[in-house]
């Protein structure tokens, strides 16, 4: 005779647990998936505005000294003649 005592049983939990970390997985999945769909729509706004990333990183080379201003505006040429042609 089977007696049923209102206890899931052992099974019983470790579905329940699966199916949790199931949900929840799928669920913070989703919402990383689309914040880095709407993150990447910006970064390609801003590189296709204005300047590249040889420009920014140009741009910051400059800006901490490491270059002059003879040859940032000599390499900052380059680039753009390179990307015209």
């Amino acid at each position: 005779m089977m007696y049923w005592d209102g206890s899931m049983g052992g099974w019983g939990y470790v579905l329940m647990v699966l199916s949790f970390v199931l949900f929840w997985g799928t669920v913070i999945t989703a919402i990383i998936l689309v914040a880095r769909s709407l993150g990447a729509g910006k970064e390609r706004q801003e590189t296709g505005s204005g300047m590249g990333v040889a420009d920014n990183l140009l741009a910051e080379r400059f800006a901490r000294g490491e270059i002059d201003e003879t040859e940032y505006t000599a390499r900052l040429t380059a680039l753009r003649r390179a990307r015209g042609a």
